[in-house]
Order: structure tokens, then sequence, then C-alpha cells
């Protein structure tokens, strides 16, 4: 208890000592020692990738939020802390889409699956819990490759650092004091040297004279000892705290890579939503052909930008102006779509599995060649391989000049 008391006065008093030398520093009473302006630099540069790091992750979570109600509930939060402290995986919850999709199946059995109504209502949802599984996907892989990385830093490395900037400028303040505490006694010194206070023409007093000077001698060696270990101290933590605050360019390069793992696995899973939506047209389509109700113009999907357009044909300043007649899509269509006659190489982007006889399998990275017929769907080429042969999706292929 004794000890607890004494060094809880102990805080105290250094916290009153830091107050009073802030408040001598802003009003410019009290002596700081500066930084070198390389450290300086390193701590701007670290404070700007904590701050937009922060804010990247904090909005990258909300864009990737699948659930935020129910997230955000205290039961998911209670369960989520009990996982943690288990060091379990949190089980994933459904999607929007697949929950969208399991009402629809639901509500089809309770229509009638046999009934148009009802077997369209299973066609949709059966592809919206397709979208949904491949969202869940995106959700993971993002969270693996993306946040984690960045949530670490700011847990782990961001920590460590912020620590070692605290004793730097704890060692700052020390050395100050030090500084302080041997200008006030020199200052002393200097003043007994010129104006002594006692009378040296009786011998006791000038024993008592030269016993002062002897005290303040000492008092002044012993400042500058403490000065020297204080600025050895200050030193070493300052180029601990360098070493650190440099380590923050490979944290940018490690966050680059992290980076590109987040663009590839987001524009697979846009390119996979594009391709079920292509299919499940096509079953809208058939089921309304059998049916002899065939669906509006306004019901078909736009036609997209082909991978090989994205991935930089034209220039990234180009701006393209179209006539307040024309649509994108029709320009996006007129872009992608290849001489009826010759062929070209493709480079595969993706996996893609046929879905019928008539089209053909990919696997990623792989070189086919393509080419299109008259009157072909512009969403899909022919694509080659050897002796194989089958339609393929534009959206899975980068086309090669």
């Amino acid at each position: 208890m004794d000890f607890n008391v004494k060094k809880l006065a102990s805080d105290a008093g250094v916290f009153f000592t830091r107050a009073v030398q802030f408040t001598e520093e802003k009003l410019g009473q009290a002596e700081k020692t500066e930084l070198d302006p390389h450290l300086e630099n390193l701590i701007t540069r670290a404070d700007g990738t904590k701050n937009w790091t922060e804010k990247i992750l904090r909005q990258t979570e909300v864009l990737l939020q699948p659930n935020p109600t129910i997230s955000l509930s205290p039961g998911a939060r209670i369960e989520e802390y009990i996982y943690d402290k288990l060091d379990k995986k949190l089980p994933s919850k459904a999607t929007n889409a697949e929950l969208l999709g399991q009402y629809m199946l639901e509500a089809a059995n309770d229509f009638g699956p046999v009934t148009p109504y009802g077997s369209t209502l299973i066609t949709v949802g059966e592809y919206q819990k397709r979208l949904g599984g491949a969202e869940r996907e995106f959700l993971h892989t993002s969270a693996t490759t993306f946040l984690t990385p960045l949530r670490n830093f700011l847990e782990g490395d961001w920590r460590t650092i912020s620590k070692e900037r605290r004793l730097l400028e704890n060692r700052r303040l020390d050395l100050d004091i030090c500084k302080a505490r041997l200008k006030k006694a020199k200052q002393a010194e200097a003043k007994a040297a010129a104006a002594p206070d006692f009378q040296e023409t009786r011998p006791r007093n000038y024993v008592l004279s030269a016993s002062a000077s002897a005290l303040l001698s000492e008092e002044v060696d012993k400042s500058e000892h403490e000065l020297r270990v204080a600025q050895t101290e200050f030193d070493r933590q300052a180029e601990v705290t360098r070493l650190l605050l440099e380590g923050i360019s490979s944290t940018h390069l490690n966050h680059l890579r992290c980076l590109h793992d987040f663009a590839e696995a987001q524009a697979t899973y846009y390119a996979q939503c594009h391709h079920y939506m292509q299919d499940l047209q096509r079953e809208l389509n058939r089921c309304a052909n059998a049916v002899g109700a065939p669906l509006p113009p306004a019901a078909v999907c736009p036609n997209p930008v082909s991978s090989a357009f994205l991935s930089g044909q034209s220039s990234p300043g180009a701006t393209v102006s179209t006539s307040s007649g024309q649509r994108p899509s029709t320009l996006a269509m007129e872009q992608t779509q290849l001489p009826v006659t010759g062929a070209r190489k493709a480079k595969v982007l993706y996996d893609y599995d046929a879905h019928d006889s008539s089209e053909l399998s990919l696997l990623a990275d792989e070189l086919i060649t393509v080419y299109t017929v008259p009157g072909m769907d512009p969403d899909w080429l022919i694509g080659e391989r050897g002796n194989e042969k089958g339609k393929v999706p534009v959206t899975y292929l980068e086309l090669l000049s």
C-alpha cells in the first residue's frame, strides 16, 4: 500500500512537472530541443499513413458490410466477442442476395412451382443465391487479403511506433530539464564568483566561501553529467524511432500488394455477377418463349464493355463524346464487337465451366483463338483450342492485338 501511494505521488509530480514544462514551451519561456528534420518528415509521413489507413479501412468495411443492421446489433457484437475470445472463426452469415433467393424459393412453393410465376420465382431465386455465394466469396477474399493487413498495421505496427514516439518525447523533456538545470547551476556559480556572499577578511568566512564555491562547482559537474546521460538516451531513442518510422515504406509496399489483390477480387466478383445475369436472361427468355410471352426489350441486359477495352486500349485520360440520342450501351457494343472475318488471340482471365455442349470450358491464363460470326450475340465469341471449339463469354477474355 505504501509503495502504491509513493508511486502515485511520484506520477502526480512528474505529470505536474511535464504540464509546467509544456506550458513554458508554448509561451516561449523554456528551451525546447528540436528533432532532426529527417525525423520530423518521417513522423509527418507516418501520421498521414495512419490517418488515411483508418479512413480507407473504415470505408471499405462499410462497402463490404453485407447486413449492417444485423451486424451492428448488440447480439451480433456479443457473438463476435465470444468467438474472438475462443479464438474461433465467426460463422459466415447469409448475404442479402442469398436471403432474397431463399424468400423467392419459399414463395414459389407457396404459389405453386408449376405456375408461370412460381417457376420464374424459382429460376430467379436460384440465380440470386448464386449471386449471394459469389458475394460471400468476395467478402471473404477482401477481408483476408485487404482488411486484415490494414487492421494488423493499425493494431500492431502503429501501436509499437506510438509507444516509441512517446518514449522519445519523454527523453526530449528529460533532456530539456537537464539543460535548464545546468544553465541555472552555471548562472549561480558565475554569480557567486562575481559577488561572494562572505567577506574573506576572517579565516572562518574564507572557509565558508570556499565551501560554497566547491558546492556550486560540484552542482555544475553533476548537471553536466546528467546532461550527457540524457543526451545519450535521447539519441538512442531517436535512432530507434527513426528505424521504425522508416519501415513505413515497406508498409506501403505491402498495402500496395493488398490493394492489387482487392481490385482483382472485385473484378472477379463483378465478372461472375455479369455472367450469372446473362445466364438468367437466357433462362427468362427461354421460359417466356415457351409460354409465348417474350420479354420487353428493356429487360435485356446491356452489353458490357469488354475486358480488352478496360485493360487500356484507349488512353486513361481519353473521353468519349456521345450524341444526345446515342445510348452508352450501344457505344460499348461497337467498341467490343470483332470483325466478321479473321481471328485473334485472346488470354483467358478466369476459369469458366461450359454449361452445355455448345460452349467451351476455359482455364485462367491460357491462350485461345477467337472470332465471331454474323448474327452472333455480341457478348459471346467462338473460341478454338486445338481441336476443341465452342462459344466463350467476352468478359472472361482479354483480346490481344
